[in-house]
């Protein structure tokens, strides 16, 4: 299977990096992941239920980032482990290109192989799937990109006074303006 796209993400590129990099953001965006735990450098113990089909299953997995560039890319190793539904092994390159100040476009590919019961499943559903959680892991993490690093709110205009509120107030112009009013 090969998954290749690309996603604007409503940062700059050195926050979309940071982003990339925060285990709790990625937990919080990624489909079915119950944890992601660091092992070492770079290296990560991932638990995840997926439904691929009528396959529904718990992977355990070790992830692991190589050719760092920051802010630019890495690569990605990965292989879990789904008892009997299956196994997947496979590598992502991910690549931040700076938009504007406030845009990155993030292009990724994904390669991977898969073996036991999701296998058999047929690729269409098993590409069909891995769409379906690469398209939810991005809406959710654009969400949670704009909830961090959303601009301050601009401060509210001042409130228009009536222009004879504002108007400075001649001595005795009141009284004056009442006398004229009603004849006085």
């Amino acid at each position: 299977m090969q998954l290749t796209n690309q996603q604007t993400l409503p940062v700059s590129q050195v926050q979309a990096w940071e982003a990339l990099n925060d285990i709790s953001l990625l937990q919080a965006a990624m489909p079915g992941c119950e944890s992601i735990t660091p092992t070492g450098e770079n290296q990560y113990e991932v638990l995840v239920t997926a439904a691929i089909g009528p396959v529904k299953a718990k992977f355990k997995g070790k992830l692991k980032l190589a050719d760092l560039d920051p802010p630019n890319a890495y690569n990605i190793q990965f292989e879990g482990q789904g008892g009997a539904a299956g196994h997947a092994k496979g590598t992502a390159a991910v690549r931040l290109e700076p938009a504007g100040p406030h845009s990155t476009v993030l292009h990724y590919t994904a390669n991977a192989n898969v073996g036991g019961k999701i296998a058999q499943i047929g690729s269409r559903l098993v590409d069909m799937a891995a769409q379906k959680m690469a398209t939810e892991f991005f809406e959710t993490f654009n969400a949670k990109l704009a909830e961090r690093y959303a601009p301050a709110p601009e401060p509210a205009a001042a409130v228009a006074e009536p222009a004879a509120a504002a108007a400075p107030v001649k001595k005795g112009g009141f009284w004056a303006w009442l006398k004229r009013l009603f004849g006085g």
